[in-house]
């Protein structure tokens, strides 16, 4: 009698291979093609205006150094061991107070902390998400965001931003057209303040238009703020979820505090709550409790809203730097915004360059930039970049932009001399997995 365990010559060694065993849904889950490219931009000689690290120079490490000796002396029992799934009672007070700056009245109970708000924002994705539904996003979005969609194998529908934000009229078109054919987006993903790449921020008087265009069309809302408190003019924007208690609000202190300690959190509907719950249970067992009483006894102890203060003063002087750097050294033809907080501005760059293929070159120049179509998820953005201003120092962003300028002035000579675009390298589109050289 045969055996029905013996699969037998090329089933059996397929069935051996590793990747001959991994779900369908990881074809969706592809490591950025370019990492090996920021590699080399990571040497010291090479400028990099590409990832979006924050600035720790200004925190007070020697202060924060005692606290924590302190913390791992008077609680270290607890602080080294395991806590809840839902983070400690202590910091989801505390973050309401945070969010209290922005317009948010919050029941601790309704927050769930996370390993950074990637991690919220994956487990969000998970709970609402099966294969083939669709999400709606900024054009551009977060590349870490366009991950984890393609992660679940969700369908990604981009809306179209202006200067002020994203459209309401763009909002409304994309949901009838999608209406017409049967489909209702399960969320729609925005960050309103101070966008990432596109470092525009939502006009106020269209917040509001646009949750009634969401709740209209019966689709939920997921907003992203990590930058909502670095605004350069001192204006902290009223957030969406201030306005409506169905909106799911993702924060993180990874751009107010520190990143390497990837605490974020998600405050949610009390229906959304225990799913997000359990999910995070089955991620982490739990958020780590050390990491969770670090920025609590921060919060507490610390003059943190000056801290705050401060590193936006520094983020707006190395913003005004780049401005000033663009303007001076930049061929004509090329475009940007004007970011009023947060770390990036997106650029625009003349008809015939693709960003994506000249990023090598770049690197060769010793600059590095993130290019554009990491941001979208149908292949759009060959004309754009965007450029982090948050890490380097004031000279090092002028001589990087300079560098820069240099690289697409040798592209436009050779579309001038051959009437072609530059020779290019074929690269996938679309997102690539986040990585902190694109978060």
């Amino acid at each position: 009698m045969p055996d029905p365990y013996d699969l037998g010559g090329a089933a059996a060694a397929a069935a051996a291979a590793p990747t001959g065993r991994f779900a369908r849904r990881t074809a969706g889950m592809t490591a950025s093609e370019i990492r090996a490219l920021f590699a080399v931009a990571s040497r010291p000689e090479v400028v990099s205006l590409a990832g979006g690290m924050p600035n720790l120079a200004a925190l007070p490490l020697d202060t924060l150094a005692a606290e924590i000796a302190q913390l791992v002396a008077a609680e270290g029992q607890t602080a080294l061991q395991y806590g809840s799934a839902q983070g400690t009672p202590a910091l989801r007070e505390q973050i309401c107070e945070v969010m209290r700056l922005e317009g948010i009245d919050a029941d601790p109970n309704d927050i769930v902390v996370t390993v950074g708000s990637q991690m919220a924002l994956d487990l969000v994705t998970r709970i609402y998400c099966d294969p083939g539904d669709v999400v709606l996003a900024e054009g551009p979005s977060y590349v870490g965001a366009l991950g984890s969609f393609a992660a679940y194998q969700a369908r990604v529908v981009h809306v179209a931003m202006d200067a002020h934000g994203l459209v309401p009229q763009n909002l409304r078109d994309a949901l009838e057209s999608l209406a017409r054919q049967g489909v209702t987006p399960k969320f729609l993903y925005t960050i309103p303040n101070f966008h990432n790449p596109a470092g525009v921020t939502l006009a106020v008087e269209r917040r509001t238009e646009i949750l009634e265009i969401c709740a209209t069309y019966r689709v939920a809302v997921v907003e992203d703020n990590p930058y909502g408190l670095l605004g350069f003019s001192g204006t902290v924007y009223p957030a969406l979820r201030s306005f409506d208690r169905d909106v799911v609000y993702l924060g993180s202190f990874s751009k107010t505090f520190a990143s390497g300690l990837r605490v974020g959190w998600a405050l949610v509907p009390p229906a959304v709550r225990d799913r997000l719950v359990l999910a995070a249970e089955s991620a982490t067992l739990c958020p780590p409790t050390f990491n969770q009483m670090i920025v609590s006894r921060y919060l507490q102890t610390q003059d943190w809203r000056s801290q705050v203060k401060t590193f936006t003063e520094a983020y707006r002087e190395r913003r005004d730097a780049m401005l000033a750097a663009l303007a001076t050294y930049l061929p004509p033809d090329c475009s940007w915004n004007v970011p009023d907080g947060g770390f990036y501005v997106w650029l625009t760059v003349p008809e015939g360059v693709d960003t994506k293929a000249m990023l090598p070159r770049a690197v060769t120049a010793r600059v590095a930039y993130a290019s554009g179509t990491g941001f979208y998820a149908d292949g759009f953005g060959t004309r754009q970049l965007r450029l982090s201003y948050c890490y380097p120092t004031p000279e090092r962003i002028e001589e990087g932009v300079r560098r820069l300028a240099g690289v697409l002035g040798a592209e436009l000579d050779v579309m001038r001399t051959f009437g072609v675009p530059a020779r290019t390298l074929r690269l996938r589109s679309g997102p690539d997995a986040p990585s902190p050289d694109t978060a």
